[in-house]
């Protein structure tokens, strides 16, 4: 990321609300896996499909590459596809820098915002060898899957703070615009994220730093 007039190089904010997939856990390998599998049997073309499925809920990318399918299908197919993922942890590592990202969050508000149900989240989060938020927003809090607002919303009241007290850290389309749409400011994590008009985009998380002061405001800080 480079400095520039468009581009803020410090926010602030009072809470930050976390993506898992993609922006602190690298889980592309097992979703890549299951997802072509899924594909395949379904007579899809395995690279559409994946184009797709990074950041939404299960049965809302059946739902968008099998528009004709009863979505009765879509969340039983999910439920299979859940249970699929949570059991294959091989190559499931942390994003560059998201250890130490959330050592310095750790005493700070921040909550967990995941289209992962609550098993598959801890499966991957215990894999990558990252502490689980005391907050958590999973599949099973929302009743709609991102881009809709909901997860990042019910993640903003259930820490106290207004959505546009809030910075989310997401990795997908589906979830920089769902981040968008709750009012809240959005850092975009890794290579997917510069193309979906997030706030700041940082290659991975070493490229940033946190820090409070005694207000409580969070200072995040961009490298280049």
């Amino acid at each position: 990321m480079s400095a520039s007039t468009t581009t803020p190089t410090v926010l602030t904010a009072r809470a930050l609300l976390l993506d898992m997939d993609g922006t602190i856990v690298n889980s592309d390998a097992v979703v890549e896996r299951c997802w072509r599998r899924w594909a395949e049997r379904h007579g899809l073309d395995p690279e559409a499909a994946l184009k797709v499925v990074h950041g939404r809920q299960g049965y809302a990318t059946m739902a968008v590459l099998l528009p004709e399918r009863p979505m009765e299908q879509n969340h039983a197919d999910n439920k299979v596809m859940l249970a699929e993922e949570t059991a294959d942890t091989d190559g499931v590592v942390p994003v560059g820098g998201a250890g130490a990202f959330m050592a310095a969050i750790a005493g700070l508000p921040h909550a967990l915002v995941t289209s992962a149900d609550a098993a598959l989240a801890r499966a991957r989060m215990t894999a990558a060898g990252l502490p689980m938020p005391e907050v958590r927003i999973t599949a099973e809090s929302v009743g709609a899957s991102k881009p809709d607002p909901e997860g990042f919303l019910k993640g903003a009241a259930e820490l106290g703070f207004a959505p546009a007290d809030c910075v989310v850290f997401e990795d997908s389309e589906a979830g920089i615009a769902a981040g968008l749409a709750a009012g809240m400011r959005v850092v975009g994590v890794g290579p997917r994220a510069g193309a979906h008009g997030p706030t700041v985009h940082v290659p991975d998380l070493t490229h940033l730093t946190v820090t409070a002061d005694p207000s409580g405001t969070l200072r995040l800080e961009f490298a280049g």
